[in-house]
């Protein structure tokens, strides 16, 4: 296994933050329609790659073992975008010539439906905002 100070990465991170919209960020990141495994595969896509060096789902879905630390599984992966694409958060980039689904484009606009915890009476700030 490779160690971050032997090798460059495969997908480097971007030079400047993504064009998101903080609050809707925030929002999917607390939407309770979402497994803590899609959320967590949502963040990686939504931080962004830099432009013409995306990976393919296929090449995320394929990277080995030790590649990915031992993290999740293919079938978890290939589930957890299968509903990240339910919930319409991914959609397939119809400009992309690798096949259908293969790229996929982030779109944050479901967060502003999602479903979020309620705040329980009692907790939280008061009225006047203290």
């Amino acid at each position: 296994m490779s160690t971050p100070d032997t090798l460059p990465p495969r997908w480097p991170v971007p030079p400047t933050r993504p064009a998101h919209d903080p609050a809707l960020l925030a929002r999917a990141m607390r939407d309770m329609r979402l497994t803590w495994r899609a959320r967590g595969i949502l963040a990686e896509l939504a931080v962004g790659y830099i432009p013409g060096e995306e990976p393919t789902i296929s090449e995320l879905v394929s990277l080995t073992r030790d590649e990915r630390l031992a993290a999740e599984g293919r079938e978890a992966f290939r589930k957890a975008v299968g509903e990240l694409r339910s919930l319409r958060y991914l959609s397939p980039d119809a400009t992309a010539a690798s096949g259908v689904g293969e790229c996929l484009v982030v779109d944050l606009a479901p967060a502003a439906e999602a479903c979020l915890v309620p705040q329980r009476y009692g907790h939280g700030l008061l009225a006047d905002g203290s």
